[in-house]
């Protein structure tokens, strides 16, 4: 019972996680802010909603697969979420005001 009750806290929080991650990008207004709602928080959902479904199958063969997607979404989404910053800024659809400092300037 404590392992259902703990596996659904997890698969509810993330699962909250992510909409709010989900409002995020349909209500920012520039692209970088809407590549780190579609980013950090997605990413962080995930993997509680991963967690929790680890702790429902208790050492079932799948297991295995969970963890695979949850490294593969960690080591992908900061690549991804850094190459459309990068075509962003290189496209100049970014409200510089936004920026404290532009470090990628000059740089191709």
């Amino acid at each position: 019972m404590i392992r259902d009750i703990l596996s659904a806290v997890f698969i509810l929080f993330g699962s909250l996680v992510a909409l709010t991650a989900a409002i995020g990008i349909a209500r920012f207004p520039d692209t970088l802010s809407r590549m780190h709602a579609a980013t950090k928080p997605q990413t962080f959902g995930m993997i509680l909603v991963l967690i929790g479904t680890l702790i429902q199958l208790r050492g079932h063969p799948d297991s295995g697969m969970l963890i695979l997607t949850g490294l593969f979404t960690l080591l992908t989404a900061p690549v991804i979420a850094q190459r459309v910053g990068r075509l962003v800024y290189r496209e100049q659809r970014i409200d510089e005001q936004l920026l404290d400092e532009s470090q990628l300037r000059g740089t191709k």
